[in-house]
């Protein structure tokens, strides 16, 4: 692995895929677990207020979410760890806004992990950088913090959740690039993991606060595009899709990196990644449509998920499981 002037781990520059990325991009199709204290909230985003006692899933059926993976031929599952709301489904002393401390105290993201080794489904793991909860973050990213980030990501990366093939990092438009410290997160994963694939939401534009300017969305990539949030190894802007003609190379400091791109797609209508009590009345995304996509991102050498949220009783919808068996239908990947 390259490393910089502090020995830090960092990208190696390269205009083709390293073995890591090949890996990845072989992994083709996967299913996205939105899951946690918003699921019992009825919202998509919380503010890290929701009380702990209202997490009460009736079971965590983690055996249902990834035996439906699998048989839906999808190849890794990546779980929510912590979303903006700050509440971790993980065994964790780092803050009490954990299932440690809830009414269900089951570890979730070892139950996914023990499912998915069981199915023989790679795993990988989703962390919101943004934090509503945890006091710190309002710190004017004083080390507080990041050393937050860096205890919680190094209990999910130790090797006690077994390997980890991707990490989806999240809520980055909330404070400047450089105060995130990603050099800080990437030497940590890659020394924990080193195989562990990094992507940042809305990797790809100029720096600043907020979205990046609509110029950058993926269907707008072009070759040698800025890289805004470095270091990372793919691409991320959910929920969109990149172009027919997806260019790889992107630029950071005058030095070329190769970056697949991972597609995001939720099962229903609009922004439906946690499931509340108004899910079941929305649409559900077109099984062709979902098929379409699969075949454009992966024809490109770039990658899918599907976002399949858990209900209140730990299960997933019977007709989000039906539309993505169907797509597997279409697709000729279902597994019995």
């Amino acid at each position: 692995m390259l490393r910089d002037s502090n020995n830090k781990i960092i990208m190696e520059p390269s205009t083709e895929p390293n073995e890591a990325q090949k890996r990845q991009i072989a992994r083709k199709y996967g299913m996205f677990l939105h899951f946690g204290i918003n699921t019992f909230g009825n919202v998509e985003w919380s503010d890290g207020k929701i009380p702990i006692e209202s997490y009460q899933p009736a079971a965590i059926d983690a055996e249902q979410w990834v035996r439906t993976a699998y048989e839906a031929g999808m190849n890794f599952v990546i779980l929510i760890t912590k979303h903006h709301d700050g509440f971790c489904l993980w065994d964790t002393d780092t803050t009490r806004y954990s299932v440690k401390y809830s009414p269900n105290t089951a570890d979730v993201v070892k139950e996914v992990s023990e499912a998915c080794k069981k199915y023989g489904l790679s795993f990988g793991l989703y962390y919101s950088l943004w934090d509503e909860h945890e006091p710190s973050f309002a710190d004017n990213f004083d080390r507080g913090y990041i050393n937050y980030m860096l205890k919680q990501l190094e209990e999910l990366m130790d090797g006690r959740y077994g390997e980890v093939v991707e990490l989806w990092m999240d809520g980055p438009w909330k404070k400047l690039c450089p105060q995130w410290r990603y050099e800080l997160i990437y030497d940590l994963v890659k020394r924990l993991q080193p195989q562990c694939q990094i992507g940042i939401n809305h990797t790809i534009g100029e720096p600043g606060l907020g979205d990046p300017d609509e110029r950058y969305l993926p269907k707008n990539y072009q070759l040698y595009d800025p890289i805004r949030n470095y270091p990372s190894d793919f691409r991320l802007w959910d929920p969109h899709i990149c172009r027919k003609d997806d260019p790889k190379i992107y630029t950071c400091e005058g030095k070329n990196y190769y970056m697949p791109f991972e597609q995001t797609i939720c099962s229903r209508d609009g922004f439906s990644w946690f499931y509340s009590d108004q899910y079941e009345e929305k649409p559900l995304i077109d099984k062709n449509y979902i098929a379409d996509c699969y075949r454009q991102v992966t024809a490109q050498d770039n990658l899918m998920v599907v976002n399949l949220p858990p209900d209140t009783r730990g299960r997933l919808s019977e007709r989000d499981v039906q539309n993505i068996m169907d797509v597997a239908d279409i697709l000729g990947i279902r597994r019995k």
